[in-house]
């Protein structure tokens, strides 16, 4: 019986779209190679997400460091919540994810659990190791970010990023200013991820270092309203939301946006509407729409950021269904908690219709007290202090490295006219992740016939678009097929060349690795100047002049 997924996993590894990194020294779990053949793929992939989340809104691009300073991701809460329960035999002392082991004997947890109740489930089942058999287990959180130092000194600490969302919070002020303070402003990112699994396991779908194309939409939360949500309205999504889970419903119902938003399934218009852009993504990758499903993340298994998260899944065969991306509403949680912890101003405004007098809440040091406090360093704090501009917020936990404490702190009351309206924004953010997106559209462009592995991927997305072949080795027809090779490179085609077996035998190597057309020069050609070009799909071959094949190739590069 074929198992597509490991036909794909061997084809893939084979002919160079990926494999195992270092397998001369033994392999490390979680990491992977992308060879020619995958970079170009990926590429095509990572370009036609701009093209449907990016370009299509003029939301901006940016590029951030992959190493973040500790206090960053204290801010963020990924310290203190980005952990797995880890299982550790006490016997042989093998250690796996917690919850792994038990979802292999089929008790699927609630992510909330805590690790006194993990450590009773295993004991309950008298779940085995998998390497000694033993059944006496010692359960602890663990930490899944890379810590590492910068610089010389040991207490620098850092983390390779574990999301590249953070880069874009921190620098939120800063591209908001560049952006023209224009609200609300979409923010991408493309970049590697870093998690450090516990016990990384299919293959491709569970990495230590990945690709991941991020979005993260700014806007003010007493306006959530979408622009372009019109567009989508009528489109359809399957949908398993928290309430269906909650009643034990394990089938996704086909819903509209319209109804999702009327019903508040789907809480704001962004979410709603990235969701639906997500779903035309995966289908131009060439995964139908019924083979996609959106499922809520119940209460206590959401992420610490997050007010409502969709992950969208993908039914990947033999797998099962697989999480490609995340929608996740993350309101004010990342900048506020950037806010509280630097002490910088992380808000937008807009202008209102008419002046408003408000009272708010100032606060301001008393130098005196933080003197008698800080004898040594309080010169240092109010120098950090003066360039606080805004202190109508709570104040920060430190400033330039002292811990704010009440005893210093003077808060008062004042009565000002407001011209505009001051917020910190709220974020819708799709996240997708680029090696299951890519093995997706590997799995459903996968086909036999005739004995033969062909990939129907579309053209866009295809690594090499053409292979040109001189039908035998005769000096005219190489050279003919040599021209009109270099002409379809210049157009800025990927194609290759290839003059080596039978002709039979070169046709069922490009179709393997997705080309969708071959350009083969015969005796003909040398007598009437046409070639034949062979269709991937159909194997259909029809003649055409040799001058009209680049512009036959390009008919084609919308498609």
């Amino acid at each position: 019986m074929q198992n597509r997924v490991n036909d794909v996993l061997d084809l893939a590894k084979r002919r160079g779209f990926f494999w195992a990194a270092y397998e001369t020294y033994g392999g490390s779990a979680g990491l992977y190679v992308l060879g020619d053949l995958g970079v170009k793929l990926m590429n095509n992939v990572e370009e036609l997400w701009r093209d449907t989340f990016v370009r299509p809104h003029d939301f901006v691009e940016v590029d951030t460091p992959s190493l973040m300073p500790m206090p960053l991701l204290e801010a963020s809460g990924h310290v203190a919540n980005f952990k797995d329960p880890m299982a550790e035999c006490l016997n042989c002392h093998r250690k796996y994810r917690a919850d792994h082991l038990l979802s292999d004997a089929g008790k699927k947890i609630q992510e909330s659990l805590s690790i006194e109740q993990i450590k009773k489930e295993l004991t309950d089942l008298a779940i085995r190791c998998p390497e000694c058999g033993s059944t006496s287990w010692e359960v602890k959180p663990f930490l899944t970010m890379f810590e590492t130092r910068i610089g010389p000194y040991a207490d620098n600490i850092a983390y390779l990023r574990p999301e590249t969302a953070q880069g874009i919070f921190v620098e939120f002020n800063r591209l908001f200013q560049i952006e023209r303070s224009r609200i609300p402003i979409g923010i991408a990112q493309i970049g590697r991820g870093f998690r450090n699994e516990i016990s990384p396991r299919q293959g491709i779908i569970r990495l230590r270092e990945f690709h991941m194309l991020e979005l993260e939409l700014f806007m003010d939360p007493n306006d959530t309203k979408c622009k372009y949500i019109d567009e989508v309205l009528k489109e359809e999504l399957y949908i398993l939301d928290e309430r269906r889970i909650l009643q034990g419903e394990m089938d996704a119902v086909a819903i509209s946006i319209m109804d999702a938003l009327a019903s508040s399934i789907i809480k704001t218009e962004w979410l709603a509407y990235f969701m639906a852009l997500s779903q035309r993504f995966l289908q131009s990758l060439g995964v139908p729409r019924e083979k996609q499903r959106f499922v809520e993340k119940i209460t206590g298994e959401r992420a610490h950021y997050s007010a409502q998260t969709f992950d969208h899944e993908v039914f990947m065969y033999e797998l099962g269904w697989i999480e490609v991306a995340g929608h996740a509403y993350r309101t004010d949680y990342d900048l506020t908690s950037h806010m509280k912890k630097t002490g910088a101003e992380y808000t937008a405004s807009v202008q209102l219709d008419e002046p408003q007098k408000v009272k708010r809440r100032v606060w301001s040091i008393d130098v005196q007290k933080l003197k008698e406090r800080e004898p040594v360093r309080w010169k240092e704090v109010m120098k950090e202090y003066s360039n606080i501009k805004d202190r109508t917020n709570t104040p920060p936990q430190s400033i330039a490295g002292i811990a704010v404490d009440p005893s210093f702190i003077i808060i008062k009351e004042e009565e000002v006219m407001l011209q505009s309206r001051k917020f910190i924004p709220h974020v819708v953010e799709p996240s997708f992740g680029g090696e299951r997106v890519m093995l997706a559209c590997l799995l459903y462009a996968y086909d036999i016939r005739d004995k033969r592995n062909v990939m129907h991927l579309p053209y866009r997305l295809a690594p090499i678009k053409a292979g040109v072949f001189p039908l035998v080795n005769k000096l005219e027809m190489e050279k003919t097929a040599q021209q009109i090779y270099s002409k379809i490179k210049k157009a800025g085609i990927p194609c290759i060349y290839d003059d080596s077996g039978s002709i039979g035998r070169r046709y069922a190597r490009v179709d393997e690795i997705g080309t969708p057309f071959a350009v083969t020069v015969d005796d003909r050609t040398l007598q009437d100047s046409t070639v034949t070009i062979r269709e991937r799909d159909t194997w259909k071959q029809r003649r055409v002049n040799q001058e009209s094949v680049v512009d036959e190739l390009l008919r084609n590069s919308n498609s």
